[in-house]
């Protein structure tokens, strides 16, 4: 190598959800819990039957409009992210991925949630330019939301995502996205048609089937085996060596495919909710 030249970084922006993918409790419920008001997943479930707003934007929705919630203020939202049970080491995941060798991530939480959630719930975690969520317009007098500015859920997410990418820039195919419900399947079948990765953390069957890889575990720095795996390129021995630099070992690792089936004889009645997956 001809001295003093330093070979080009690839750059990729790696986005996360939030509720339950960095975190294992979904914003709405801490805050109901919190304020003591009941039946948030009836209210929840309500709302998707009806298919009045986007997937992930249900809890913007009550805050607005729900009785109950319209008593929520600012300083309760961030209170309620001082309550969020976050996964392990997502501080650590953002150092780690500014370590592999010829590449840069940039780590940004895109989200549903309200922004005053993910702010206090990540602070000196992950920068709050890196983050977006919901974005409420507060009453000066009274401090009521007043209205909502944005909700980065279904299509908005995509929206955001490709805002950020021209903005950074990165080329289309250097995107990873990781999420965990069915409010992330417009984000992941974008990333997916651009040819970047995505990323699930969770059994949702929604997601699975459209995630190119699925990783389960309660550590935040279990999406570094995909990334290091199906962009980087390393075999699982270096990836095991890389977490071992870190400190970390790679107790289990299973690689499982799993197909679940309901098997009816011919002519049979087939029970309410019954179906085969393949």
């Amino acid at each position: 190598m001809q001295e003093g030249f330093e070979p080009r970084l690839k750059d990729y922006i790696l986005v996360s959800d939030f509720d339950q993918t960095l975190s294992f409790n979904d914003s709405g419920i801490v805050l109901s819990e919190m304020l003591g008001i009941s039946n948030f997943a009836e209210r929840i479930s309500g709302l998707s039957k009806i298919h009045l707003i986007q997937q992930g934007g249900e809890l913007a929705y009550l805050l607005l409009h729900d009785p109950e919630y319209r008593r929520v203020r600012k300083e309760h939202l961030v209170e309620a992210g001082r309550h969020i049970r976050l996964k392990e080491n997502i501080q650590l995941l953002s150092q780690m991925l500014q370590s592999i060798e010829g590449h840069r991530f940039s780590f940004y939480v895109i989200s549903a949630a309200p922004q005053e959630v993910i702010h206090s719930a990540l602070e000196g975690i992950v920068p709050q330019d890196h983050i977006i969520g919901t974005k409420f317009q507060y009453n000066e007098g009274t401090g009521e939301i007043q209205s909502i500015i944005k909700v980065p859920a279904g299509y908005g997410k995509v929206a955001e995502l490709d805002e950020l990418r021209s903005r950074l820039p990165v080329s289309h195919d250097r995107i990873v996205y990781v999420g965990d419900g069915s409010s992330d399947v417009h984000v992941m079948m974008h990333v997916n048609r651009l040819d970047g990765l995505t990323i699930a953390v969770s059994e949702n069957k929604y997601i699975t089937q459209i995630a190119q890889r699925t990783i389960l575990s309660d550590d935040a720095l279990s999406v570094l085996v995909p990334v290091l795996e199906d962009i980087v390129g390393w075999s699982p021995t270096r990836i095991r060596t890389f977490f071992e630099a870190h400190g970390f070992f790679l107790r289990e690792w299973d690689k499982v495919r799993t197909d679940s089936l309901t098997i009816c004889r011919s002519g049979a009645p087939v029970a309410a909710g019954a179906q085969g997956v393949a």
